[in-house]
């Protein structure tokens, strides 16, 4: 986006208010409903995205008032971080507006944090921004390894990343990987995403990754945003990417949600989906096809069995008979496997198993 682009649609913002202050009309403040009766699967394009409809909010209104002035503290406050050239983390950004009403008022302009965190989206959403555009930050969670060189803009200094010297830490990825960074040299012919750090470890320790040349990442359980979000911009560069979890329905659905994005960022559904992921395991038919791993599946729980049929009733998902079987078979056989039991016969069968998926084209859509 830039910073000068960001500062501009928030003055746009401010201005359209002052102009209808101006004219004698309350300011409004109207963004796209965010509701789940507004969120749809698009086929055409393979995410989840926002419908049509709108909210809007008027300060001269005793319902929405609160709300209204606390959109436009934020809207105020995140324009400072960013003509500051400082950064923040939604925490942070929280603590600055908390108590902003002034000394001598007893009360705070925010209660809880989750308060700030729903204005934040409405901005994003309304504007057509990401939080990263306006200088805020979230807890740093995915790792990386690889072919892979970044230039790295922050701070008033330029970094260069060698994503293939990172020794058995990786690269941390941080919450926004588009302002001031850039790719310099990818010579991967894949992105793997590989759902533990445990077993991204293994893989890391083999050196799979300069092995079979590919990009190395682990989310370290569900995907955060700038996970996705760097996934999205190797997708762009023509890597294909595949997705590697537990055989369970919250292995699976950490697939999805790369793959199709999820409910609640539908309305950043293109920056944080890739539709042409593929999953290449851990699968039911696995336990069948592999002898050793008959004996280390555990039995699912109650809430893994009603996960499961949650899925199974998405219009995303259902699409596919493949994930129908998948899903089935769970309900029926009511067991799961996790992708660490693949190191049960020898710990190098994880990257045996993940060349077979790869080199053989066994992957589910």
């Amino acid at each position: 986006m830039g910073d000068a682009n960001t500062i501009e649609k928030l003055k746009g913002m401010g201005a359209t208010m002052v102009e209808q202050v101006k004219g004698g009309k309350s300011p409004t403040f109207e963004t796209p409903l965010r509701s789940r009766g507004n969120i749809e699967y698009d086929k055409a394009v393979g995410f989840l995205r926002l419908g049509d409809k709108t909210e809007e909010r008027k300060f001269l209104n005793v319902a929405q008032a609160r709300t209204f002035m606390q959109t436009v503290a934020v809207a105020n406050k995140t324009k400072k971080f960013l003509l500051e050239d400082l950064h923040t983390s939604i925490r942070g950004l929280y603590y600055q507006l908390k108590f902003s009403l002034g000394e001598n008022l007893d009360e705070s302009l925010f209660e809880e944090q989750t308060e700030s965190n729903a204005l934040i989206e409405d901005l994003e959403v309304a504007l057509g921004i990401k939080r990263e555009d306006l200088h805020l930050t979230t807890d740093r969670k995915g790792v990386v390894a690889g072919e892979m060189v970044i230039k790295d803009n922050f701070a008033g200094e330029e970094t260069t990343i060698d994503c293939a010297k990172q020794g058995r830490s990786g690269w941390m990825i941080p919450s926004d990987v588009d302002n001031g960074m850039e790719f310099v040299d990818v010579k991967a012919k894949y992105v793997l995403v590989v759902e533990k750090d445990a077993l991204w470890q293994r893989l890391n320790e083999d050196r799979f990754w300069k092995k079979d040349n590919c990009i190395l990442i682990t989310p370290k359980g569900q995907a955060s945003r700038g996970t996705r979000r760097l996934i999205r911009r190797l997708a762009d560069i023509g890597l294909p990417v595949y997705v590697f979890t537990d055989c369970d329905a919250w292995g699976w659905y950490i697939y999805w949600t790369i793959k199709t994005g999820s409910m609640n960022l539908a309305y950043l559904g293109s920056d944080f989906s890739i539709p042409e992921a593929r999953f290449i395991g851990v699968t039911m038919g696995d336990i069948e096809e592999f002898e050793f791993l008959k004996k280390l599946t555990i039995k699912a729980k109650p809430i893994d069995i009603k996960r499961a049929q949650e899925m199974l009733d998405y219009p995303w998902i259902n699409i596919y008979p493949e994930w129908v079987g998948e899903l089935k078979k769970v309900l029926k056989e009511k067991k799961k496997i996790e992708q660490d039991a693949l190191q049960g016969e020898k710990l190098t069968f994880v990257g045996e198993y993940i060349r077979k998926k790869i080199g053989n084209k066994e992957w589910l859509p």
